[in-house]
């Protein structure tokens, strides 16, 4: 029963998986600012593209 505290007690005190998982709710959260940032570039893109296009279908016409 010693043996079960004492790995319970060891396992509480260890910090190192906590860092991991620290870096990988940082790198998620990165990725996920990063992936809204690009759908709203895209759009934007899109957006302007398609107002040249008109712009210049009108002045040929």
């Amino acid at each position: 029963m010693k043996t079960i505290n004492a790995a319970v007690k060891a396992f509480i005190q260890d910090e190192e998986g906590v860092t991991a998982i620290e870096y990988g709710l940082i790198a998620a959260l990165i990725a996920s600012a990063l992936v809204t940032g690009l759908a709203m570039v895209t759009g934007g893109l899109n957006d302007a593209w398609q107002y040249i296009k008109d712009q210049i279908a009108t002045a040929t016409t």
